[in-house]
C-alpha cells in the first residue's frame, strides 16, 4: 500500500520504536502456556490465568497483513516509550492476508510459533478461525479488557462478533461499496449495478476491482452486491448469490484483470489505465491525501447502498509463551484506550477508524483532522447515517465466498 501499501518485508524484523499497552488488573500467577518448542502448538490451551505484567520485559513480533501499522504505529510508539517494564522491543514485518495461515500454520506444525501477534482484516481473521489458529481470548476480558463490548461504539460491537472471541477488535469502518471515477473521463458515473455493468460493456478493461481475498475494496463489493442485486440470501453465498455470480461473470467480460491487491487498482486509476475501481470511504481519502493518486479523483455511492462494514483486529496464534501473551494483551488492551483510538484517524485510511465510543474527530492529532477535511468527502456521515448497515461476512462464509469466487470469477482471467 505505498504511503498506503503494505511493504513485503517478509519477515524482515526491523526493530520499530514501539508497541502498545494498557494498566490491566492484576491476577494470578501464569501457568505455563504451549511453548514455542512443543509440536502441540497449534493445540496448546491458553493458560487459564495471567500475570498482569510480564516476569521480565519481552521482544515481541508483530506481522501485519492489513495495513494496519499505518494506524496503528504511533501506538506502538507510545507504548514502548510508556511501557519499557512489559516490552524491550518490537520487530514487525507485513505479508498479505492468503500468506497468512499458512505460515502460521507451518510455525504451529514445527514448534517453532514465532509470531507474537497478527494485525489483521475479516480475511486473514477468517482463515485462521477456520484452521483454529489463534487462541480463545474470553477468559482474559474481565482481566485485561473490562467492559469491552461496552466501550465498543455500535457499529464495533455489532462487528466484534465476527471475531468469535478469537481477536480483538482494533478499529472499524462502514467501508463502501464505493466507486471511484476519474471525472475527466467518466462524464456521469454509474449509481447501481445495471448502469455499471453497461458503462463497463461501452468502456472495456476500463472498470477495475482487485481479488477479494485480499483487498478490502474487493470483498466489500463481493459481498455488497447480493444487497444491491436483491438476491435471495446475502449471509450465504453457496445458495444465496444466485445473481451476484451472474452478475460478476458477465461483468468480468469487460473489466480489467483482477490485481492480487488494491493499491495496484490505485496505480491503475492514477496513471489513467482504469477509469474506475471498486473503493471504499478509507481507500478514497488515503492515497489522494499521500499523493498516490490525483486529489481530483471522485467517489460516488451506488442507489440504495447498504453498507457493508469492515474492521481490522489482532488475533494471537496459539503456541507463544505465556510472558509473551501477557505482553500483547498489555498491547491490545492500550490501544483500545480513548487516546490511542484518536490516532486510528490517521490519514483517513480507515475512515473513520476508532472502535471505541465517544472518540471524535476533533480529538485525533491536527494532522488527521487536516487530511480528513481536506480530503474526505463531505457527504460520507450523510450517506452512512441514512443507509442499513451490516457486517462482513462471519469467518466460513467468508472464507467460502472467496474460494467461489476464486473458482467462478477469479478462474476466467
Amino acid at each position: 500500500m505505498s504511503a498506503m501499501s503494505v511493504r513485503k518485508d517478509a519477515m524482515s524484523r526491523r526493530t520499530l520504536l514501539g508497541s502498545l499497552a494498557v494498566g490491566a488488573a492484576a491476577a494470578p500467577l501464569v501457568s505455563a502456556c504451549g511453548a514455542p518448542g512443543s509440536s502441540g502448538a497449534a493445540k496448546a490451551a491458553p493458560p487459564s490465568t495471567l500475570a498482569s505484567t510480564p516476569s521480565k520485559p519481552v521482544s515481541l513480533n508483530i506481522l501485519d497483513v492489513a495495513g494496519n501499522l499505518q494506524l496503528t504505529q504511533p501506538i506502538l510508539d507510545a507504548f514502548k516509550a510508556q511501557h519499557p517494564q512489559i516490552v524491550s522491543g518490537i520487530t514487525t514485518s507485513t505479508g498479505t492476508a492468503p500468506e497468512l495461515a499458512p505460515k502460521v500454520q507451518a510455525q504451529q506444525q514445527g514448534g517453532n510459533v514465532q509470531i507474537d501477534l497478527v494485525l489483521t482484516g475479516t480475511d486473514g481473521l477468517a482463515a485462521g478461525i477456520e484452521k483454529q489458529l489463534w487462541y480463545n481470548l474470553k477468559p482474559y476480558y474481565d482481566t485485561f479488557f473490562p467492559g469491552l463490548m461496552a466501550n465498543y461504539n455500535p457499529a464495533a460491537a455489532s462487528m466484534a462478533s465476527l471475531a468469535q472471541d478469537q481477536g480483538i477488535e482494533l478499529v472499524v469502518t462502514p467501508s463502501g461499496p464505493l466507486l471511484e471515477y476519474d471525472p475527466a473521463k467518466v462524464a456521469t458515473p454509474p449509481t447501481t449495478p445495471d448502469a455499471l455493468l453497461a458503462w463497463a460493456q461501452a468502456h472495456p478493461g476500463k472498470f477495475q476491482y482487485a481479488q477479494p481475498r485480499n483487498s478490502g475494496p474487493g470483498r466489500t463489493f463481493l459481498m455488497g452486491l447480493p444487497y444491491l442485486l436483491g438476491d435471495s440470501d446475502p449471509s450465504d453465498p453457496t445458495n444465496g448469490w444466485a445473481k451476484t455470480w451472474d452478475y460478476l461473470a458477465q461483468l468480468g467480460k469487460y473489466a480489467a484483470s483482477y490485481p492480487t491487491k488494491t493499491s495496484a487498482t490505485m496505480t491503475a486509476i492514477a496513471q489513467g489505465t482504469a477509469w474506475m475501481i471498486a473503493s471504499t470511504a478509507g481507500w478514497y481519502i488515503n492515497p489522494r491525501a499521500t499523493g498516490t493518486v490525483p486529489a481530483g479523483i471522485k467517489v460516488v455511492k451506488f442507489d440504495n447502498l447498504t453498507w457493508v462494514s469492515d474492521a481490522q483486529f489482532g488475533v494471537i496464534p496459539k503456541g507463544i509463551p505465556a510472558d509473551h501473551l501477557t505482553a500483547v494483551l498489555r498491547l491490545l488492551a492500550f490501544a483500545l484506550t480513548p487516546e490511542q483510538q484518536a490516532v486510528t484517524y490517521d490519514q483517513g485510511y480507515f475512515y473513520p477508524g476508532p472502535a471505541v465510543k465517544g472518540v471524535t474527530l476533533a480529538q485525533a492529532p491536527a494532522a488527521s483532522q487536516q487530511v480528513v477535511q481536506k480530503f474526505g468527502d463531505p457527504d460520507f456521515d450523510t450517506w452512512t447515517s441514512s443507509g442499513p448497515i451490516r457486517n462482513s461476512l462471519p469467518a466460513q462464509a467468508q472464507v467460502t465466498a472467496f474460494d467461489l469466487w476464486d473458482k467462478k470469477i477469479g478462474a476466467a482471467k
